[in-house]
Order: C-alpha cells, then sequence, then structure tokens
C-alpha cells in the first residue's frame, strides 16, 4: 500500500532523525544556546526500527539517517545495522557534521553504510569558527578523507550564505573537480534557531551556477526528478555537481519525503506547521495497523508546498536541527 497525498506525489523517502543534539551550533541550523529534548522523549531504536519497518510496508524505499548530528547518539551502528536488516529497504545513507567521522567510518562502514552526506560549509577556518560557533574543521576534513578511504560515496553539502562563504563557491566546484566528489550547494533557508533570515543572504541557485561556471563549464547531468537537488556536471567531465534551490526554484510539485523527529512526529515537509505525533500512540499501546493508518493519514493530509514566496509564509516553531535535515 503506498503513500500517495491528495497532489499526486507518492512518498518513497524517508528522513530518519535520532537525535536533535550537535556538537556544532550552526547559525543556519540551531540558535546559539540551543533547548534539547529529555532523553526519554527521544525515539529508542526498537522503536527507530518499528516506525521505518511500518514505513516500508507503505512503500518506503531510501531512508537517510540525519539529526541533530547522527554520530552522537550512542550506538549508532546498531541502528545502521538494523535498518539494513528491514526487508524491502533498498537504500540505507546518512547525513553528518563529519566532526567524529575519522573515529565512526570504520564502525559504520561494517554495519552497511555506504553513503554519506557531509556538511562542508567552508574551507576556511575563521569562517567555519563564525559559521559553527566553535572549531573543528581539521576534523571535519579527516573525517571526510578516511571516508574516502574506506570507499563511502561522499557528498558534500555546502549551505551557501552570502557575505560569509559564497566567496568560496569556485573553491568548492574546484574540490568536486579534483577529487571527484558530488558537491551540493544549499541555497540559505528560513530554519535558523536566531530566526535572522531574510532573502538578502540567499544566494540563488543561478548566481551559484554562474560562479561555477567562472571555474569551467556545467552541462546538465541526468537525475531522478523527485531529486531535491538539480544534478550538473562540468562539461569535460571532471567533477559533478548538485543545486538545492528550495528557496527560489522551489521544487515541491515531484517530493517525495516524509520525516521522522527525533521525537517521533511525522513531518511532510521541512517547513510544516503541523506534525502527527506517532510516539505517544505507540507508547499507549497502537498497534502496527493503527499506526500506518496515522502514517499514511498524514501523507495524505500534505500540502501542495511551501510558501516561502508569499506574503503568508510562516517560519517553523522547529529549527532545523530539532527537525532533521
Amino acid at each position: 500500500m503506498p503513500l500517495p497525498d491528495r497532489h499526486g506525489r507518492v512518498a518513497t523517502r524517508l528522513r530518519l532523525s535520532v537525535t536533535d543534539r550537535c556538537d556544532l551550533r550552526c547559525t543556519y541550523c540551531m540558535p546559539a544556546d540551543p533547548t534539547w529534548l529529555p532523553h526519554s522523549e527521544i525515539l529508542t531504536f526498537e522503536e527507530l526500527l518499528r516506525l521505518t519497518r511500518i514505513a516500508v510496508g507503505l512503500g518506503v524505499e531510501r531512508v537517510r539517517v540525519t539529526g541533530g548530528e547522527p554520530l552522537v547518539r550512542k550506538d549508532l551502528p546498531t541502528l545502521i545495522r538494523g535498518l539494513h536488516g528491514l526487508e524491502g529497504l533498498k537504500s540505507v545513507s546518512l547525513t553528518t557534521n563529519g566532526t567524529q567521522l575519522k573515529e565512526m567510518a570504520p564502525s559504520l562502514r561494517d554495519a552497511g553504510l555506504s553513503t554519506l552526506n557531509v556538511s562542508l560549509d567552508t574551507l576556511n577556518a575563521t569562517t567555519f569558527r563564525t559559521l559553527a560557533r566553535t572549531d573543528g574543521l581539521d576534523k571535519v576534513l579527516a573525517g571526510i578523507e578516511e571516508a574516502d578511504r574506506l570507499g563511502f560515496r561522499l557528498k558534500l553539502n555546502m549551505v551557501v550564505v552570502r557575505g560569509l562563504n559564497d566567496a568560496e563557491i569556485p573553491a568548492f566546484g574546484r574540490l568536486a573537480r579534483e577529487r571527484g566528489w558530488d558537491i551540493r550547494f544549499i541555497e540559505f533557508m528560513p530554519l535558523d534557531g536566531d530566526r535572522t533570515w531574510n532573502r538578502t543572504k540567499v544566494v540563488p541557485a543561478a548566481e551559484i551556477r554562474a560562479a561555477l561556471e567562472a571555474v569551467a563549464p556545467l552541462a546538465a547531468a541526468p537525475s531522478n526528478p523527485s531529486d531535491p537537488a538539480r544534478a550538473w556536471r562540468f562539461a569535460d567531465g571532471k567533477g559533478r555537481i548538485g543545486i538545492i534551490a528550495s528557496v527560489t526554484e522551489p521544487f515541491c510539485e515531484t517530493c517525495d519525503r516524509i520525516r521522522i523527529t527525533a521525537d517521533g512526529k511525522i513531518r511532510t515537509c521541512l517547513f510544516a506547521t503541523t506534525e502527527t505525533d506517532l510516539k505517544t500512540a505507540m507508547r499507549q499501546g497502537a498497534d502496527d495497523e493503527t499506526l500506518a493508518e496515522m502514517l499514511a493519514g498524514a501523507v495524505l493530509a500534505k500540502g501542495p508546498g511551501h510558501l516561502i514566496n508569499t506574503a503568508r509564509f510562516e517560519q517553523p516553531e522547529r529549527a532545523m536541527h530539532a527537525i532533521g535535515g
């Protein structure tokens, strides 16, 4: 039984948040002094696996483990191994800030993980400190190198903020060409904890592409229409680029993603202002059929898209770290 909504889309991808906690304080993701969820409110591995199994039974094919920072969750490889054991699940990946990746990469690989999305917003230590409100660039770069050595498929994610790191776009383009890594550029979205987002800080996808064209000509690359990133490659074949233009070139009409937050709420959009509470129902004894009906009902009620480009837009109460990227 699939997970359709009323707008012709079917949910097949799940972002599964395992914690709202993080060892960085990135300005576009959380406030400087966040309030964490109590441990008792965080889903256990057994609960995460149960909800994922139910979602897979409803047609979800791909899961990405997120946070917060998922690598701060104790014994995370145990969960990764459990996800790989779910019948019908075709893909498991993970998004990380990379600070603990050098130490964790071998155990994640042993657990079956093969694809990593690593946040890397700058190659400059001073800019890193400004963005993350702490040091750590050396750790992130060491983690990326270790993951590359172990054969992970790497995607590096750069959130572009005008006046902060946008001048580094060409350097990241050259990195894609030199190392063969997928580099994904992400428009700055209104999910920051300090709620200071405004359009003047957004570097549009068209401007990002122009900065990359200064490195070498780009050509459109094949991609799944439901992928959030529009794919490009350098015309000479050296390097692959993705641009996620949630603000200036929305892709809501092809969205096939849903999210389960670390405290067990279903969100059908990053910018949703409503949630469906699966955790409470589960802990009160709901059976799998009831939980499946709740999940299907939430997806069916999914709206046509976010309203960022309208006067009706309302920034969600939760910042990105509490939603799950």
